[in-house]
């Protein structure tokens, strides 16, 4: 590290920071009773206005590809944030954190079936050091703390939603930049599920946006998570490149599971300890042998709780 990279370090790490404290406030906001659809739509078009103004073109060169950022809204927009926040409703955030670190596996496993990638000599021995650390946090939480593992199920599925996002956006990302995809995903996540959130949601609903800590939350998670992060880390990937930007991602998790600890007062044991480690341990040995990883092939305005 020399001075001419230190701000962008800094950007980085920043922003894997405020990424590991979104589980924490999402988890905040359902707390005080909003429903993971109803955060889903306020921090998406809070994050949209505010990456409208930064708007060059508005479809994209052909249909095919409109529909492909369709999907792409769906798989790494409505459907995976509906998934990731029901299963903070039910599961400890620290659990939903890790997780989620998974998806790099199941990106390079996507690959593999879809396009015929081969597959890496460090893969399979990462993968399952992370899957056995999968199975001890999901054991721990069951039999310690008798919480149903629907929670950790939901987010296993958001992880698999998220890799299929990735590959869309890979395919994308070779004619389009990431501001158009990433306004066009926060569109077509908003308009795939906002009639059923105006038919779903009364007075007592919008009610709640007069709490402060809800409005606060949800201006950290759609301004700050969401707008100011993605420039924050557009300029970390742009000055150190992705493959070192993304060392900073195993913040994510650490800091999620100090912060549930302290604020949610989440139990932390030997066993969830055990499983972080061998989660991101076998995710980074995996990657380093799969060569794909969570914002290596994916837009960073998406990625934290996430």
């Amino acid at each position: 590290m020399n001075r001419s990279t230190i701000l962008p370090h800094f950007l980085a790490a920043l922003s894997a920071i405020i990424w590991g404290v979104t589980f924490i406030s999402t988890k905040l906001l359902i707390a005080e009773g909003l429903t993971p659809l109803a955060i889903f739509i306020y921090r998406f078009i809070l994050a949209y206005l505010c990456i409208l103004p930064m708007m060059r073109r508005f479809l994209a060169a052909s249909l095919r590809d409109e529909l492909t950022l369709a999907l792409g809204g769906l798989a790494g927009g409505s459907i995976y944030f509906l998934t990731e926040n029901t299963a903070l409703g039910i599961t400890f955030a620290s659990n939903v954190s890790l997780l989620i670190c998974t998806a790099p596996i199941f990106t390079v496993l996507l690959e593999r079936t879809i396009y015929g990638t081969p597959l890496r000599k460090n893969l399979l021995g990462g993968s399952m050091i992370a899957l056995a650390g999968v199975a001890l946090v999901i054991v721990n939480e069951g039999m310690e703390f008798e919480i149903s593992p629907l929670g950790d199920f939901l987010t296993i599925v958001a992880a698999l939603l998220w890799s299929s996002y990735c590959l869309i956006v890979r395919r994308l990302a070779k004619k389009y930049d990431t501001f158009f995809i990433t306004r066009k995903v926060f569109f077509y996540g908003i308009i795939s599920v906002l009639p059923f959130f105006l038919m779903n949601t009364g007075k007592a609903d919008y009610a709640l946006l007069t709490r402060p800590i809800v409005w606060g939350n949800l201006i950290f998670l759609g301004v700050f998570a969401s707008m100011l992060c993605y420039l924050m880390w557009n300029v970390a990937v742009r000055r150190l490149g992705a493959d070192n930007a993304s060392n900073y991602l195993y913040i994510n998790p650490l800091v999620t599971i100090i912060a549930s600890s302290i604020i949610l007062e989440e139990p932390f044991t030997v066993y969830t300890f055990t499983g972080a480690i061998a989660i991101i341990g076998g995710v980074f040995i995996a990657e380093r042998g799969g060569g794909v990883g969570i914002k290596r092939t994916s837009t960073p305005a998406m990625t934290e709780n996430v």
